[in-house]
């Protein structure tokens, strides 16, 4: 399976040759018949018994690779296709009586394989009684033709096994489409986590590029050097953002509470927004370190973005991290912007509870991201 494309690989060429001589094995019931043909005294006798089975040979093995390949390819058998490629085979084994006399039946024991691996049940039941009582009635019928039991039980014993040959086959193709549909949602699950850490990140430091831009724009008249030193901030956290992609492309972008809390101090001054940030945070397990990171991350973004707040406060423990700001609050009980729903699908992952609101008190918003105990 290649979990870039979600497609099956191609079979080796050790299992193409293992197809090829799992079917040609068998054919050593046809020696047999082709003794009997080889030994003729009329050529033609001998020509024609030969050339039947050689054809009979080809044709069974030509047939069982056919349906091998459409059952690891995931597709249904024909059954006109089967039905008529059976007939043929049957034909084969009739053509070949002027040289081989009665021992022609053994070619039975391989139509009646072939049956049970290309029909549905009841027809390949059908097949097999109808193959395993036809040397007994052709003893009947033909003089000089003796009711061979061995074909009988070698018909049974073919049978069988062939139905435990393809129930294998069957199980084998509803695991290789288990295989390809687990593929399929692992890149899609790929490509959705790729997507919402783009989102995140861009998310966050474009809003400050954006503010830091305004802001530079509306001193250019005012003050000059203090517009430069904003549009050099702004130059910085372009570049900064380009290598955050970079990295989230390459491989999964490590984010860390500190840092996100230092981002989140530069974030809020460039909107003059007044922050209450920790001195310092507890010391956390690194999967719980990059949860309240991105919470932080996503708190802060909210906040800059639409709160319309004045200040911002955030707090850490060692079992949650919240973001307060004093500002208009969600416009709906439960907000669900896209951040907000990675932030979940995060937290989901290591059984943390994301609650998003107002304060108790009514006012502004509130973002928490909580750790139960169960989980730590």
């Amino acid at each position: 399976m290649d979990l870039s494309t979600g497609q099956p690989r191609p079979a080796s060429r050790h299992w193409r040759f293992t197809g090829w001589l799992l079917a040609a094995v068998w054919l050593f019931f046809l020696s047999v018949p082709l003794a009997t043909a080889s030994h003729q005294p009329q050529p033609w006798r001998r020509v024609l018994g030969v050339a039947a089975l050689a054809a009979f040979a080809v044709g069974y093995v030509l047939l069982f690779q056919w349906a091998r390949r459409l059952r690891q390819a995931l597709r249904p058998i024909p059954a006109r296709r089967a039905r008529a490629a059976l007939l043929l085979l049957l034909a084969l084994g009739l053509a070949s009586i002027p040289g081989t006399g009665g021992d022609w039946l053994a070619t039975l024991v391989y139509v009646a394989a072939a049956a049970v691996f290309l029909l549905p049940s009841r027809e390949a039941l059908a097949c097999v009684v109808v193959c395993a009582l036809t040397p007994a009635l052709a003893s009947w019928l033909v003089p000089g033709w003796e009711a061979e039991s061995g074909i009988f039980f070698a018909v049974l014993l073919a049978s069988f096994a062939m139905f435990g040959v393809s129930r294998l086959a069957q199980r084998n193709s509803e695991l290789q489409a288990a295989q390809q549909e687990i593929g399929r949602l692992a890149v899609a699950e790929e490509r959705a986590r790729a997507a919402r850490d783009l989102h995140d990140i861009l998310g966050h430091s474009l809003t400050v590029v954006a503010i830091k831009a305004e802001l530079a724009g509306r001193l250019i008249e005012v003050d000059t050097e203090r517009a430069a030193v904003e549009i050099a901030e702004v130059e910085s956290l372009a570049r900064a953002a380009l290598s955050d992609v970079r990295q989230t492309v390459g491989a999964y972008r490590e984010v860390s509470l500190a840092a996100e809390l230092a981002g989140a101090r530069s974030a809020l001054a460039a909107a003059g927004i007044a922050a209450d940030l920790p001195a310092e945070v507890p010391t956390l397990p690194d999967e719980w370190d990059r949860l309240f990171g991105w919470a932080v991350r996503e708190g802060v973004t909210n906040v800059v973005r639409h709160s319309g707040a004045r200040c911002c406060t955030i707090r850490v423990r060692s079992d949650q991290v919240e973001v307060i700001d004093d500002g208009r609050g969600p416009s709906t009980p439960d907000a669900n912007g896209h951040g907000l729903v990675g932030l979940r699908e995060r937290a989901r992952q290591l059984d943390a509870a994301v609650s998003v609101g107002r304060r108790p008190d009514g006012s502004g918003f509130l973002l928490r991201v909580h750790a139960p105990a169960e989980a730590r």
